[in-house]
């Protein structure tokens, strides 16, 4: 049996961007994993469907790789969508398609695969002067009734306050007095409880539960587990079958996520979002790409030489 799941990607928006790329390493069965602070260092994983249990795809808009999934169904591969979803102010958020259009793209996927096959992701959540409390509770409110019956489940998280994004939103203080706050500071725990219930209580209304991602908060009592994103327990009942993995060791303790192997490379996504802890900014993303090839096994930079193909056993 194999051991081995695909995560597409944390790094960058492969269905959104690199849909051609992604698919040409899934003709040649193989591609190689870059060590983001060493990017000598480099690993062969296999890519051909004995060898892979499933995939997860994480997007802000899937709309370009829908094409694709034809040929992965021909293939038998197994695979659930994380659909980031959320309606921010431009200044958050300056290149992605209206919200409108991505609920478009939702249902269209959900249609496709299944209601169970993609999840739902308001993520992060940044509580500031220009999206305070109230803003996030009708914009979930209203995405929520546009996405009942086309999805089972809402993944939410807090704004996590990384170098690279500190860094963003300092700029943001400075040219457009964006100021935030932390609701998961203990000094707003009331705050942050009573908006968990009023959110667990929308998904509710509409047949979605509510799961957190990487929070250490426990808000069980606010009907809001934690939730696991790349979720073995998921995929195997997408595929029929018990699968049996640890949890990853790679990411935070706060992160349940099943073990993976994620695909694609920092700096190549071109949303170029504030909060995003996986671009540093739009130079970074321009000078990344200036060597991206559709024929490079890693997304970025070409490797002599030949690696043994990693299968995981």
């Amino acid at each position: 049996m194999s051991e081995l799941i695909i995560s597409a990607s944390r790094r960058t928006d492969i269905p959104a961007f690199f849909g051609e790329w992604f698919m040409r390493r899934i003709a040649e069965g193989y591609f190689y994993r870059v060590n983001p602070f060493n990017y000598k260092q480099v690993t062969a994983f296999s890519l051909l469907p004995e060898d892979v249990d499933g995939m997860v795809f994480w997007t802000k808009n899937p709309k370009p790789f829908i094409r694709h999934l034809s040929l992965l169904d021909d293939k038998s591969y197994m695979y659930y969508f994380q659909y980031t979803l959320n309606d921010y102010p431009e200044i958050f958020e300056p290149n992605l398609p209206p919200a409108a259009s991505r609920v478009d793209y939702f249902r269209e996927l959900s249609e496709r695969l299944g209601a169970n096959r993609v999840i739902w992701r308001y993520d992060p959540i940044i509580i500031s002067n220009i999206t305070p409390v109230e803003y996030h509770l009708e914009r979930l409110e209203r995405l929520a009734a546009q996405l009942k019956g086309y999805t089972h489940r809402l993944v939410i998280s807090f704004l996590d306050y990384y170098g690279k994004t500190v860094a963003k939103f300092n700029k943001l203080q400075q040219n457009h007095a964006v100021s935030c706050t932390d609701i998961t500071l203990p000094d707003y725990r009331e705050q942050l409880n009573e908006f968990a219930k009023n959110i667990s209580l929308i998904g509710a209304a509409q047949g979605i539960s509510v799961e957190t991602c990487s929070e250490a908060a426990d808000l069980d009592h606010c009907g809001i587990r934690h939730g696991r994103c790349i979720d073995a327990r998921l995929l195997s009942s997408i595929i029929g079958r018990d699968l049996e993995y640890a949890k990853d060791k790679n990411q935070r303790d706060t992160c349940l996520c099943t073990a993976a192997v994620d695909v694609g490379v920092y700096n190549t996504c071109k949303f170029n979002c504030r909060y995003c802890y996986a671009v540093q900014s739009e130079n970074a993303v321009a000078k990344t790409l200036q060597n991206h090839f559709i024929d490079s096994p890693s997304l970025i930079y070409s490797y002599s030489g030949d690696l043994e193909v990693h299968r995981e056993k």
